[in-house]
């Protein structure tokens, strides 16, 4: 079994992975885009968002869905229409996140791993 990284929690890894796989669909991230580049309390309801991303209003829905399920994305009601907004604090949190987990190790933890390789791996792991 490898060493885990005593920083993160199995919750923390959890969470991780679901920010990049709610992100990893094309359509997903342009909506995110979009949805950033809208000022509070500016927010757009599911035909706008349809309409600018050139996808059905239920594709955008099911989107939403997956966005608002990592907290992502919220919702205010205006009328007879649902809006929706890039929870700010959500973003900055997740991407926090995700720098952390795109980060290049400390010289420390990259050599716990030397004791599990063979004497090849050792070379090549020394080269990083």
């Amino acid at each position: 079994m490898m060493a885990t990284n005593d920083r993160y929690s199995e919750q923390d890894m959890d969470e991780q992975a679901a920010i990049f796989s709610a992100l990893a669909d094309p359509t997903r991230l342009k909506l995110v885009k979009l949805l950033c580049q809208q000022q509070e309390p500016n927010a757009l309801c599911v035909n706008a968002l349809a309409c600018s991303l050139g996808v059905t209003q239920s594709a955008v829905s099911q989107h939403l869905r997956v966005l608002r399920s990592i907290g992502l994305v919220k919702g205010t009601r205006r009328g007879n229409q649902i809006h929706y907004f890039i929870y700010h604090h959500e973003l900055e949190r997740y991407r926090a996140l995700i720098l952390d987990t795109l980060t290049f190790g400390e010289a420390e933890q990259q050599k716990s791993f030397k004791e599990y390789c063979g004497e090849r791996c050792k070379k090549d792991v020394s080269s990083f």
